[in-house]
């Protein structure tokens, strides 16, 4: 149990985050409540970090991903989380505070909400695409009782799809975010396997590949987005993949045991494939080669490090150079050829070169799009089309921390994020976006985190030592901090997305 105070009231919570069971009472100790800011009155000090993550009124942040919980309800305030966090009754008596809970409470599992209200209802909601899940269970949560129904052309319920790069052997079932069984409880439809090829938003039906159509009220399209295809000779021998779905990581994961493994593009997918087959591939034969045909080298201001550390491991990175051709024998993929003419041997490539949005069978239709095909909405999550929503990968958006300028953030946490706001703007609530990019990641066992948007930066300021693989990195723009990076220094990210949510700035000068 977590017993939070704030000001003289007490809140008794569950002590672990539900998204990956982060501990809420560990982390870095900042000024607590009551404690005086430094001199200079700096926005981080002025909201201070609790002991676990950060607590700032009555919202509670998860140190490792960013998560918020409400401290008086448990309920989600921010994502990646789905699940609440339970609380317990908290009395005060004698100067003592005890916290009573029944034992079958204790055990439960997870829930979603801790009160539903019952009695909306709009007929029928249409929800095209697996990053639909948070928009279905906002719906249900605020007392929508209309039809619902999720349609994927993939296999499988939506699945924490962060995980695909990071155990290459896994099952499926295994990173479902909801069961089967908990959509079936909510009388949320899924069609799989059901992949949308065009809709007609005059007559509010969405057509599908297998020929069927499906009349919609309200619609979400949450589609994401699929990786980039390389476009040089050879690109369609056998063994040259890409990582989408479970299937393509249990592929990969088996091709490359103990073969030579070429990732082509230096993203963090391509990082985290590095990674993760060092067990399989023996070092002296592994090769990366780092970049798209006439892409050219883009490194934050710590970037090298990573790279570094898996140099350090084996993995060999062939930077600010272009793959020219795929070579193969019997259909298979033997050798990537260099734009220098350098051969590297390759019995696997994985194509790693960035993502493309899955918006092409909206072509010829008068929804907004973007030059790259990103789906056009505001901050409702509304798209030019009345009762047409989209969500997601899919979506470019109004992005606060680029004054309001239209852009594509590709994170589970915002998507969930977008899917939340839709649904209560379906329910008519007229609720804007208000949320702060947050991404993780683990390179060799470290945790990495990012918060914010650093695009168009144009300094940094260091603290702590990327030496030593413990820092924390501010991204300035205009003067002021738009972003925030660490290696191995947790909570400080956490603390800084909260500061950046509340909207005070936080200077250069404030960050040296």
């Amino acid at each position: 149990v977590l017993l939070v105070r704030n000001r003289k009231q007490f809140s008794a919570l569950g002590s672990k985050c539900p998204h990956y069971g982060a501990p809420l009472s560990k982390g870095d100790a900042g000024p607590g409540q009551g404690q005086k800011p430094s001199q200079g009155g700096s926005a981080l000090t002025h909201l201070g970090a609790f002991i676990a993550g950060v607590l700032r009124g009555e919202r509670l942040r998860c140190p490792w991903h960013g998560a918020c919980f409400n401290i008086k309800t448990g309920d989600i305030e921010e994502y990646p989380s789905l699940d609440c966090l339970p609380r317990f009754q908290v009395t005060v008596e004698g100067g003592k505070v005890f916290v009573t809970a029944k034992k079958k409470v204790l055990t439960l599992p997870p829930f979603s909400k801790h009160k539903q209200h019952l009695g909306l209802k709009l007929r029928r909601a249409s929800l095209v695409g697996v990053a639909a899940l948070v928009c279905a269970e906002t719906l249900r949560q605020e007392g929508f009782t209309g039809r619902i129904i999720m349609a994927t052309k993939e296999k499988h319920v939506p699945y924490d799809k962060a995980k695909l790069s990071k155990n290459m052997n896994l099952k499926a079932e295994d990173i479902y975010l909801r069961k089967p069984e908990f959509l079936d409880a909510h009388c949320i439809e899924l069609w799989t396997e059901k992949e949308a090829v065009s809709v007609d938003f005059q007559k509010q039906k969405v057509h599908f590949m297998d020929g069927s159509s499906q009349k919609y009220n309200q619609l979400l399209i949450a589609t994401g987005c699929h990786s980039s295809f390389l476009k040089v000779p050879g690109a369609d021998l056998q063994n040259v993949c890409i990582l989408n779905t479970p299937e393509d990581s249990n592929k990969i994961s088996e091709l490359a045991t103990g073969k030579n493994l070429v990732i082509i593009g230096a993203s963090f997918i391509g990082t985290r494939l590095d990674q993760v087959s060092r067990h399989h591939v023996p070092a002296r034969d592994r090769n990366a080669t780092s970049l798209q045909p006439g892409a050219a080298a883009k490194l934050s201001a710590w970037l090298p490090l990573p790279f570094q550390m898996l140099q350090n491991k084996g993995v060999k990175f062939y930077m600010k150079t272009e793959l020219s051709e795929l070579k193969g024998k019997d259909g298979k993929v033997t050798e990537a050829v260099l734009a220098s003419g350098e051969k590297l041997p390759a019995d696997v490539v994985v194509v790693g070169i960035g993502v493309t949005p899955n918006s092409a069978f909206l072509k010829g239709t008068s929804v907004g799009r973007d030059n790259k095909g990103a789906i056009l909405v505001d901050l409702h999550m509304q798209t030019n089309i009345p009762n047409v929503f989209a969500a997601g990968d899919v979506v470019s958006f109004p992005v606060a921390l680029l004054n309001g300028d239209q852009s594509s953030i590709h994170h589970q946490q915002v998507a969930e994020a977008h899917g939340h706001i839709a649904a209560l703007n379906m329910l008519k609530r007229e609720k804007q976006l208000h949320t702060v990019p947050f991404f993780w990641t683990t390179m060799l066992g470290k945790s990495i985190r990012y918060a914010g948007c650093g695009e168009g930066y144009t300094d940094t300021v260091v603290k702590g030592s990327l030496e030593q693989e413990r820092f924390l990195i501010f991204y300035i723009r205009d003067s002021f901090v738009t972003a925030a990076a660490s290696l191995n220094c947790d909570p400080m990210v956490s603390l800084i997305a909260e500061v950046l949510y509340s909207g005070r700035q936080i200077s250069k000068q404030e960050a040296e």
